[in-house]
């Protein structure tokens, strides 16, 4: 803080005077605008001066439609000229954000809704919906299998069967 503070009133009378200088500026800024503006058209654009006959008032329309191609000409390969940079520049700006890494996804918040409210807040409150996400589910009714039940129950015999090559023996002659 070893700088002092400038009064309100200083501070003001330069406010004023930047703002003086720039309103300045722009009105010679203006000025060279509608200067630039008129060369352009003296150029471009000569005075026109009408024919007496009709033959002349034809040959100018001719002139006229000929200018008229040439610049619609002109205008339109400007255009694709932009549109083929525009084009680069988005396929720059994807390989600069490829090569800088992977995108970040922002975080989102968990909103906590249920499905009717979610229905309801996309149909708007006309539609009365209510989802039952259970009533549309099939009904499966469980098979409980009885050959299981007696294998458990005879595993001794199992065990005496397969023990040794015999019982493997068994095994495979039993499967196929």
């Amino acid at each position: 803080m070893s700088e002092k503070k400038m009064s309100s009133s200083r501070r003001q009378n330069l406010k004023s005077l930047l703002l003086q200088i720039a309103h300045g500026l722009l009105e010679e800024e203006a000025a060279e605008a509608e200067q630039e503006k008129q060369r352009f058209m003296d150029e471009n654009c000569p005075v026109l001066s009408l024919p007496g006959s009709m033959q002349e008032i034809q040959e100018l329309c001719r002139k006229l439609h000929q200018q008229i191609d040439a610049v619609d000409e002109q205008r339109y390969d400007m255009e694709s000229k932009v549109a083929k940079s525009n084009k680069e520049i988005e396929d720059l700006k994807i390989k600069v954000q490829d090569l800088k890494g992977k995108f970040k996804k922002p975080v989102l918040k968990k909103v906590r809704m249920s499905a009717d409210a979610m229905l309801q807040a996309l149909l708007g409150s006309k539609h009365k919906v209510s989802l039952d996400l259970r009533a549309n589910l099939k009904q499966v009714k469980k098979e409980v299998k009885e050959e299981e039940k007696e294998s458990v129950g005879d595993w001794r015999k199992n065990i005496e069967d397969k023990a040794g090559m015999d019982g493997r023996k068994k095994m495979f002659e039993s499967e196929a």
